[in-house]
């Protein structure tokens, strides 16, 4: 598969990453699915108290963070990769996290036009108490989560078919993200997944991308985005956890049967296994320091939607999100995004890593 890499990217030089990512401030983009507020409280241990009345540690927050997450954190690094339009689709609860959520996305240039407010609901939430004085998930204490356990209101399901019904014909792609593990209790339930493979069908000059951790195979028609453990089935498991990458590559075909779509496989630093024109491993950019993988596949999806509505080829478009990923990874104790303009640095980087077997052109 390493060979087919080689072959499928022999080619590919900053001139041609530079025809691909000028056409992304033409691009419209929606992202429909799960948008959560990622809360950060910065705590400086050295100021920890003990509570009078329980005896336990009082921590000291002494800042408070907050952006776009899950959904919104695709959304935030389309912004920072200058997409032309950007499109919410979902929903929160009528509260503080919300407010929060939609300034974010609105500071980025992000219409929240469908992204409905229900009293009935909270605003999904990861609260993410963290110790200032160390990098990365070392620091990061015992997480909180915010989440409706509910099954998603007919009338909020509606809404949001309309929304696709609407926007569909006057984006470019769209991407779903299925965030919430609790089975029809989030954006992307059984009828909306249904109405996203139907609009792929009838508009298949668009991109249509899904994510999901939990129910992958229902997105028919679309191209579909699973971690290598996802595409496995193994929805419990350890970062470290080794996977053949034999019984890999057939669980991908296996997976590209099933959905009828192509599939693009996320190995973490490894980069990605794509099954389209052949199967092909794109490798990642290999780093030296320490690193932070928190939203790396949702940077990795921004990526390479915006290279596939610019018409790259589906390895062009992963080796596009593997560069975007290896940006934001390198920003410790936030969820970071990549800026178009690092692209070619970093390419540069991926290439001199390559010079054995990739040729590098010259631009011209």
């Amino acid at each position: 598969m390493d060979t087919l890499a080689m072959d499928e990217l022999r080619d590919f030089s900053l001139s041609r990453l530079a025809e691909l990512s000028a056409r992304f401030p033409e691009l419209r983009v929606a992202v429909v699915g799960d948008f959560f507020l990622d809360k950060y409280l910065d705590v400086d241990p050295s100021l920890a108290e003990t509570s009078v009345e329980t005896g336990k540690i009082a921590h000291q927050v002494v800042a408070v963070r907050h952006s776009p997450g899950a959904a919104g954190t695709i959304v935030s690094n389309l912004a920072a990769l200058d997409a032309g339009e950007l499109y919410a689709i979902g929903f929160t609860g009528d509260d503080g996290e919300g407010y929060d959520l939609r300034s974010g996305l609105q500071k980025i240039g992000c219409s929240t036009e469908y992204l409905y407010a229900d009293r009935r609901l909270m605003t999904p939430t990861y609260l993410k108490p963290r110790d200032i004085n160390q990098t990365g998930l070392a620091g990061e204490h015992s997480r909180y989560d915010t989440k409706n356990r509910k099954p998603t209101a007919a009338e909020l399901e509606e809404k949001i078919i309309h929304a696709l019904e609407m926007l569909v014909p006057r984006v470019d792609a769209v991407i779903a993200q299925d965030q919430v593990e609790e089975d029809g209790c989030g954006v992307l339930t059984s009828k909306v997944v249904e109405t996203l493979s139907d609009l792929a069908e009838r508009y298949p000059e668009n991109v249509f991308w899904a994510d999901s951790r939990y129910r992958i195979r229902r997105f028919r028609g679309q191209i579909v985005k699973p971690n290598q453990y996802e595409v496995l089935g193994l929805v419990r498991h350890t970062p470290e956890m080794p996977v053949e990458m034999s019984v890999l590559y057939a669980a991908v075909i296996s997976l590209r049967n099933e959905v009828q779509s192509p599939v693009c496989c996320t190995l973490g630093a490894g980069g990605m296994l794509v099954s389209d024109p052949h199967p092909t491993l794109v490798p990642g950019v290999k780093l030296s320091g320490p690193t932070d993988p928190t939203g790396a596949g949702d940077s990795a999806t921004a990526g390479a939607v915006l290279a596939l509505a610019a018409c790259a080829t589906l390895p062009e478009a992963a080796l596009i999100g593997n560069l975007v990923a290896s940006l934001t990874v390198e920003q410790l104790g936030t969820t970071g995004t990549a800026r178009r303009e690092q692209l070619p640095d970093r390419l540069q980087l991926w290439l001199s890593q390559r010079h054995d077997t990739v040729r590098v052109r010259k631009e011209g």
